[in-house]
């Protein structure tokens, strides 16, 4: 009986975990900014306000739904629903220790299913038939779109380094030293492209309050909001696990226990970086996003690619699988 319903309660596990992870990332989020701020943040409900996740979720799950009376109902229901979809399905490939599903070409599968979710965005922003979130939609898919080619540029370059694109092959050719210091300013540019990808201060343009409300979600409300707002989060997490695990993982010598505590911390590392972050820096201009990127990043990470291509063949290297 169990061997029958293992196949169903091993997803269920990985899914809830995440979750979880989730809703105490968004009371670190604020814990973390209230100090910053010099005020007291949640501290209410529970212990140190550490039940504040539940109860918005509670909230949001027991509040009633608005949808405009213009929006287009199929393409505004399925849009949440798709986000949070894809950003939990992004996470099969992960090892942690031992991968959901063993990919050979984990990291390919990775920036398709982030690929996929830039039409989550832009079905929200363009369903609700308001020019606010259409508006807030459409910068964050040419902001997402932009950047994606930096980091799949940065993954070429780092799958020449390690002979494939599986992200078990990144942690045995870790074991001798982090790749984050041969790779060094891919690496920086890697995290910053992250934080553009996930719509993070000080990237959030989709987000400029002061021009676009609150970008492309300002429609949405209750229940639906809640799934965006998972999705949003989920995909921050699971960006930082990629990066802990291209860039500074620890090999696979150590026993799963070790290896998976290992990977939370520097997980929760770079989050916290993400938050930092936020509290320290303003938000780009829109010109000056797009001028990082295609003026900076993308020149520096193809001479870089091609520079690890190069010395890979030339010293006899292994190809990418």
């Amino acid at each position: 009986m169990l061997k029958t319903l293992l196949p169903i309660i091993h997803p269920l596990l990985y899914i809830l975990s995440i979750l979880i992870a989730v809703a105490f990332l968004t009371l670190l989020e604020r814990k973390l900014l209230s100090y910053m701020q010099l005020r007291k943040g949640p501290n209410l409900v529970g212990p140190l306000g550490l039940l504040q996740p539940i109860a918005d979720g509670i909230k949001l799950i027991m509040k009633e739904p608005t949808k405009p009376t213009m929006s287009s109902p199929i393409l505004f229901t399925m849009s949440p629903i798709m986000a949070l979809t894809i950003a939990l399905i992004t996470w099969a490939p992960m090892p942690m220790p031992s991968p959901m599903t063993n990919m050979n070409l984990g990291l390919l599968f990775i920036m398709a299913m982030s690929g996929m979710f830039t039409y989550t965005i832009l079905w929200s922003g363009w369903s609700s038939n308001s020019k606010y979130p259409l508006m807030g939609g459409m910068r964050a898919v040419a902001q997402v779109i932009s950047y994606e080619v930096t980091l799949g540029l940065i993954i070429m370059s780092m799958a020449t380094i390690t002979g494939g694109y599986s992200l078990q092959t990144f942690t045995i050719t870790q074991e001798p030293t982090w790749l984050l210091l041969p790779s060094w300013p891919l690496a920086m540019m890697w995290f910053t492209s992250t934080l553009a990808e996930t719509n993070r201060a000080p990237f959030d343009l989709t987000e400029g309050e002061s021009e676009l409300v609150s970008g492309f979600n300002i429609e949405f409300s209750a229940g639906p909001f809640a799934l965006l707002f998972l999705a949003e989060y989920t995909n921050i997490l699971m960006m930082n696990t990629l990066s802990a695990t291209m860039f500074i993982n620890p090999g696979t010598q150590s026993p799963p226990a070790l290896f998976t505590i290992n990977l939370m911390t520097k997980t929760i590392m770079l989050t916290t970086t993400f938050l930092w972050i936020r509290a320290s820096y303003p938000r780009f201009r829109y010109d000056q996003l797009m001028h990082l990127l295609w003026k900076q990043y993308l020149p520096l990470t193809m001479a870089m690619c091609l520079l690890n291509i190069s010395t890979t063949t030339t010293f006899g290297g292994t190809p990418p699988q």
